[in-house]
């Protein structure tokens, strides 16, 4: 049988594998928070509407058509 500090060894290695596998998904994730929060804290700085966020693009209010490049885009 194992004792506790092999299964504690065990669970950590799964953990490592684990974050390994998903690590860069919840980067890229975070990053796109940390996107959206920043331009909707800056629109409610400025006094202006809210900036509509799809799919890693901004499109301001008043600029219908013209988009800013998105993450990955080119």
């Amino acid at each position: 049988m194992f004792g506790l500090s092999e299964l504690a060894i065990i669970l950590l290695v799964v953990i490592a594998v684990i974050a390994v596998k998903k690590g860069p998904e919840l980067t890229r994730t975070a990053g796109r928070s940390a996107r959206i929060l920043k331009a909707e804290a800056r629109a409610a700085k400025e006094g202006r509407p809210e900036p509509q966020v799809i799919q890693g693009e901004v499109l301001r209010p008043g600029t219908a058509g013209e988009t800013e490049p998105g993450p990955g885009t080119h």
